[in-house]
């Protein structure tokens, strides 16, 4: 089975502010290539999500509900319950919360790769 990159959730927000947000972007791009893999959805396009988010400000606001819907998808095939946090990524992206989403959506993640090396869950 497909893991992604285990990724420390405070070393991407503190390198998103650092790089004045260009690590933030190759993250999403990253993570979302690493949801698209693990969720097996042919129809996502992190290239052109990434894109859209950049040239179209209210779309980033859709790029994180769309990812966290992925995320509790890729949470229900680990056999975690999903947080279903999507809405709350979607409300918070326009107050330039979004970097706690990245957290979170993150440490989500994680908890999944981490469950599929040991084969238990460590986070829910």
């Amino acid at each position: 089975m497909y893991r992604g990159k285990t990724r420390s959730p405070l070393a991407v927000v503190l390198l998103t502010f650092i790089t004045l947000g260009v690590y933030g972007l190759v993250w999403m791009y990253k993570f979302s290539k690493e949801v698209i893999i693990y969720t097996e959805d042919p129809k996502a396009s992190p290239g052109l999500d990434l894109f859209l988010s950049i040239i179209i400000f209210p779309y980033i606001i859709y790029w994180f509900y769309k990812y966290g819907k992925m995320v509790d998808r890729a949470q229900e095939k680990a056999g975690q319950p999903p947080r279903e946090m999507s809405v709350v990524y979607a409300i918070l992206t326009p107050f330039g919360l979004f970097i706690i989403n990245m957290a979170l959506m993150q440490l989500d993640m994680n908890a999944i790769w981490e469950k599929d090396m040991s084969g238990q869950l460590t986070f829910s």
